[in-house]
């Protein structure tokens, strides 16, 4: 069984459509079992049976065929044109409808962004704009690799042209990363008014710009971020972040020591807050920043120094030696 033969129009006739409607204008008639290999001839009306032989075909000539198929088109295109105006009208009608009714939709004032690349697509885009300033809470260190360079370099690229606009960038990391090499090699690099401190413990991740636009996490992955742009969601985390940014401790351009009392180091001592809070090992590395292992080792150092035997003892101690009533 023979496949079936394609449609197409009469500007892109076929090659046995073209040769068979060549051979009829050669010859005049045509067996109209030939037509079975070319039906497009007869489905265009290049071809039709003769008055005095039906089973026979006859050509249209070109310049007929040529007329009636330009007609055809003339046609078609008057059509779309009437259809145009019919749409043109009934739409004009509905746009001034609309004009007179509330005003359109603005932009949406929170938007989720799916994606590493959406997000940071639309980080750039906001950055490209910033010229007063850039503050963003850093609870945990970059990634690590070509990818954690690539995304690095792309990042130190985005600030660095801000800064070189006149503006400002602070930066709020965990005590946990104050010597994390990398963060000191990308406050070196970078050239303008920028100011790094740290906390014991600090929120989640959040890029403010201008107090204009503001982007959070939205799933603990990171691959959901909200773009925040509502004035006063936006005023309320810079407010956090100023209020946070008071309490830490100087990191770059100047150092400021972080005090230890009675052999309890920072550390321990936001370590110390966690543990009589009831806090596992695994909830106390999350929340400062470190891993697992860090953590029950900074654990250990403070149960030594308290003399503690347990983990409920441990915790009295800490209640008793009063080192959370102490302001660092």
């Amino acid at each position: 069984m023979s496949a079936p033969h394609p449609e197409h129009s009469a500007e892109d006739l076929c090659s046995a459509g073209a040769r068979l409607y060549e051979r009829a204008l050669r010859e005049g008639k045509l067996a109209a079992a030939e037509a079975d290999l070319a039906p497009c001839l007869v489905d265009l009306g290049l071809l039709h049976p003769a008055l005095d032989d039906p089973v026979r075909l006859e050509p249209v000539t070109p310049v007929v065929a040529l007329h009636r198929l330009l007609r055809t088109s003339g046609e078609r295109i008057a059509n779309e044109r009437r259809r145009e105006e019919r749409l043109a009208e009934t739409f004009g009608s509905l746009m001034r409808l609309a004009r007179q009714g509330p005003a359109a939709p603005e932009a949406p004032m929170i938007r989720l962004l799916a994606g590493t690349e959406q997000i940071n697509r639309a980080i750039t885009d906001a950055m490209a704009d910033a010229s007063e300033e850039l503050v963003t809470v850093q609870p945990r260190a970059g990634l690590t690799g070509a990818r954690g360079e690539a995304a690095d370099a792309a990042s130190l690229g985005r600030d660095q042209a801000a800064l070189d606009r006149g503006c400002r960038i602070r930066t709020l990391y965990p005590h946990t990363l104050r010597h994390f090499p990398t963060i000191a090699a990308r406050c070196e690099r970078l050239k303008g008014d920028i100011e790094v401190r740290s906390l014991d413990e600090v929120p989640d991740r959040l890029i403010a710009i201008d107090r204009a636009v503001a982007f959070v996490p939205a799933d603990k992955d990171g691959k959901l971020a909200l773009e925040i742009r509502h004035p006063a969601l936006v005023d309320h985390l810079v407010t956090t972040f100023d209020r946070l940014w008071r309490l830490a401790t100087p990191m770059h351009p100047t150092t400021a020591p972080q005090p230890s009392h009675n052999g309890i180091t920072p550390r321990q001592h936001a370590i110390a807050a966690l543990l009589v809070e009831g806090h596992t090992d695994a909830v106390i590395a999350d929340r400062l920043g470190m891993n697992i292992r860090t953590a029950r080792v900074h654990i250990a150092k403070l149960a030594a120094t308290l003399g503690s035997q347990s983990r409920a003892q441990l915790g009295y101690l800490i209640g008793q030696s009063g080192i959370l009533d102490r302001e660092r």
